[in-house]
Order: structure tokens, then sequence, then C-alpha cells
């Protein structure tokens, strides 16, 4: 792992049967970068992210995933000291992935859980300091006005952002976006990618998401990844994909669906 990567991947496979979802990746990603994971459905962007979060094992033999200089997994087998380093990992889905039936509050207070007593929280006694900053991390995402509502009241994009909200409670130092706004309407996603952005900018956390939309990710990040068949196709700054590389990476349809303003 080289000194400045938050996060290093090196010759990770992961196949569900006869499928070959990550073939022999390897990616180092730096402190302080926003990145974006783009390729075809299917292409293994969803399974490398969930790999780094250790919610599953990648296949045995040579590969490795290390966080902050400590090991995630490695040959298949998911590291004893994975949850310090979960602590330090916001996750972020495309569902959202709060509790519908809990106040929006609460859920983003639940981002407190890996450093305080789990029975104050589970039975809802947060500390001053968790109350406090959940309400900084929603007011800072524009939503606390809901912080009593049951999550499940709220829109896709308010959801979205309360997540957001709940990794900043966590104090991640990084922030795996899997199709954070592939549910969205267009004005819901692109404040989603703004909030993201500005996280990245402002506060230095480090961000990798996953994107269907390639005119989101050349607005929005520096750095693009590209999957094709589990194997790594490109990876470099965004300037550099332009349409023949676009159409290499998701086929000749994908010039039947270039958006106005797309790079030629």
């Amino acid at each position: 792992m080289s000194d400045a990567a938050v996060l290093s991947i090196r010759n990770v496979s992961k196949s569900f049967g006869s499928r070959r979802a990550l073939d022999s990746v390897s990616l180092d990603v730096a402190k302080g970068e926003m990145i974006a994971l783009i390729g075809p459905s299917g292409s293994g962007k969803s399974t490398l992210l969930r790999s780094i979060s250790a919610l599953q094992t990648i296949d045995g033999g040579a590969g490795r995933i290390e966080a902050f200089g400590a090991p995630v997994q490695e040959n298949g087998r998911i590291s004893g000291k994975v949850r310090e380093a979960r602590t330090r990992i916001g996750m972020i889905f495309q569902q959202f992935n709060l509790v519908g039936r809990l106040s929006l509050f609460t859920n983003v207070a639940l981002g407190s859980l890996g450093r305080i007593d789990r029975a104050r929280g589970l039975f809802g006694r947060w500390p001053a300091e968790t109350r406090q900053a959940a309400m900084a991390a929603l007011q800072r995402v524009g939503v606390s006005d809901y912080a009593a509502q049951r999550a499940n009241t709220l829109s896709g994009g308010q959801q979205q952002r309360g997540a957001i909200a709940r990794a900043l409670v966590q104090k991640a130092k990084v922030i795996l976006a899997d199709e954070p706004v592939a549910s969205l309407d267009p004005v819901s996603a692109r404040r989603v990618m703004d909030i993201l952005r500005e996280l990245n900018a402002k506060d230095g956390l480090t961000v990798v998401v996953t994107l269907h939309q390639v005119d989101y990710a050349l607005r929005y990040c520096d750095r693009v990844v590209a999957l094709k068949g589990g194997k790594m196709v490109y990876d470099g700054p965004a300037t550099g994909l332009d349409r023949p590389k676009l159409i290499e990476i998701y086929g000749p349809e994908f010039e039947d669906v270039f958006w106005e303003g797309a790079p030629q």
C-alpha cells in the first residue's frame, strides 16, 4: 500500500458461480480523492465497493484489500480487524438503507454506534455529543426540518441526504456511495452529488461513487475508473474520457444515448 493511499486493492477477483464479477482488479485510492466508478451493468462496480467494505468476501488466492494501512480481507477471508476499518468507512446505498419506522434523527444518530455504548443507542438515550452531531449533520445536508419525521415518509432525495448525514455522524473518512442517485429525480440527484462534492472539496473526505450517469461522473469527479466484464479498462482523469473511449467501454449502443454537450 502506498504511503498516500487510504484504500489499496490488489489482484482482487470475485466469482458468483461461473460468472467472474471482478477479475484481478488492482487500485489505489489516495486521501482526498473523489473517484467515479463507471461501466455497463454487471461490470463489477457494486461488487468492488461491497468488497472494499467487507460486505462480501473476495475469492481466495492472491487478492488483498487494505484500508488505512490495515487489512480488510485477504485470500477470501475477512480480517479480524475489519471492525476498526468499518468505523472509518461510510457506506451509502442506492435504496438509502434507513430504518423506515424510525425518525430521520434516530437513523442519523445510529452512525455513532461504533463509538458509544450500544445499549444507550438502542434505547434512544443518545449522549449530548451525538444529538448535537446528528442535528449539525442534518443541517449540513439541508434536511434538519425533517428530523422528527419517520424516514419512510420522506422523499428519496431527503432519505439519501439523511444517509449522508449518518456517515458524517459516524465520522467516516471515506465514503463509498453505491449508485446513490440511481433512484432519484434529476434535481434530487444533483443535490446529492453537490453534497458529496462539497464534502470532498471542503472537508477532505475521500469519496468513491459508482454511477450509471456518465455525465455526472465527468462533472463531479476528477478521476474515473471504468470496469467492463470485471476488468479495469480505464483509470485516469475524467478529461481523458472522449467519445471513442466511452463507446469502447459501453459498446456501440452508447452512441445512441449520448447527451447534449457530451465529450467529442
